[in-house]
């Protein structure tokens, strides 16, 4: 069963995905990511610890586990992008 996960991303990593040039996570793997799984990566201001409202929904790919240079417990995964959410447009 794929599941849906809802996961804060600061910027300037944000921005990256929202432009399509960023299409991976490096994500602790505390959620068991899976391939076919969905994500929803919401834009995060830490300093004002508030959303500012963009998001962008995808489908994850692949899941890289237990690879080096990965911290233990940490997953790599590839996101397939499909919408783009911002409240102010």
């Amino acid at each position: 069963m794929n599941r849906t996960h809802k996961l804060k991303t600061v910027q300037p990593f944000f921005e990256r995905v929202w432009e399509c040039t960023k299409t991976f996570e490096v994500r602790k793997n505390d959620r068991d990511f899976q391939g076919g799984d969905w994500i929803t990566l919401q834009e995060y201001d830490p300093i004002e610890n508030k959303f500012p409202g963009r998001e962008v929904n995808g489908q994850i790919l692949y899941v890289l586990h237990n690879f080096e240079g990965l911290a233990n417990g940490y997953v790599a995964f590839s996101v397939d992008i499909k919408e783009w959410i911002n409240p102010k447009n």
